[in-house]
């Protein structure tokens, strides 16, 4: 029952919230808030192994989906938007679902998260593999949408991770891994899009951002297939490639030209002297890590 769920309970800081400054409530607020990097640290094993499967996944040409309900299918969808422009990937590589449907993003569906066979439907419509996985999001760790996805990405083989603010939570015992970062009660009882939804944010960060490095979208700390879509951008890829070859900004947008606006194999020809083919050709040979493809 939800009385007995951590995000349900009643945070003893803040139970005369109405009757609180507003400073006294930003304060207890933040302090609050301050918990959540450190409930995350505890669950840095749980979510090492999440990368490493989603790493694999994605090596063997798999897709990394996102799964849930409210709050923390907005969360998914967030992040999943964020990994084409950011990453180069294509729009189908990660997925974002919610309960409801894309529609339930601005405005909340009623009932959608309270069907297991929905979750399940949802990852039939993708057509759902056994080369995929699916990370299912849930603050209380009991919805069922979510839980119905994930016991059908199970029935297929699919890799399962389950992130939820509920310690032995019910999508965890589903999932194959499970992710429970325990903030503690919420400063307004019940609502987790507050500490609850920060952590699913800073957990998908991490997934994403790790795994993306994982297969190469990455050299140092440079996002280097980041997408030429707008002015912004491009400039910004003209100094991601000066950063990574130490060239000028005139021989960073030359060699954006003759690379196509592709910022990785602009870095790779600079740093190796080679042509755009055979640059190329050293990326694939490579699966597009940098690093290994300038070794001569």
């Amino acid at each position: 029952m939800l009385e007995h769920l951590t995000t349900e309970t009643r945070n003893e800081k803040t139970m005369n919230l109405d009757e609180m400054s507003i400073f006294d409530f930003l304060t207890t607020m933040n302090e609050e808030d301050e918990k959540v990097a450190s409930a995350i640290k505890k669950e840095l094993p749980s979510i090492a192994k999440a990368v490493e499967a989603i790493v694999e996944a994605k090596k063997q040409g798999g897709r990394l989906i996102y799964i849930g309900a409210g709050t923390s299918g907005r969360i998914g969808l967030l992040d999943a938007v964020e990994c084409p422009p950011t990453f180069g990937t294509s729009p189908d590589e990660v997925i974002g679902l919610i309960a409801g449907g894309e529609k339930a993003f601005i405005k909340a569906v009623e009932g959608a998260e309270d069907s297991k066979e929905l979750g399940m439907e949802d990852l039939q419509n993708i057509r759902l593999t056994k080369a995929d996985i699916v990370v299912g999001i849930a603050a209380s760790g009991r919805t069922p949408y979510v839980i119905g996805a994930l016991e059908y990405a199970n029935s297929i083989e699919a890799q399962t991770v389950a992130v939820s603010c509920n310690k032995g939570s019910d999508i965890g015992k589903v999932a194959n891994i499970a992710i429970e970062v325990i903030n503690g009660p919420e400063v307004l009882t019940g609502s987790t899009r507050l500490k609850a939804g920060t952590a699913q944010k800073l957990v998908c960060n991490m997934l994403s951002t790790a795994s993306m490095v994982g297969i190469g979208k990455v050299y140092g700390n440079l996002m280097v297939d980041v997408q030429l879509t707008n002015e912004k951008l491009v400039e910004r890829a003209k100094r991601i490639v000066m950063e990574a070859t130490s060239c000028t900004y005139d021989t960073a947008e030359e060699y954006l030209a003759k690379a196509n606006c592709n910022s990785k194999l602009a870095i790779v020809m600079i740093l190796t002297g080679l042509s755009y083919e055979e640059s190329l050709h050293r990326l694939e040979q490579t699966q597009g890590f940098i690093r290994q493809a300038i070794v001569n």
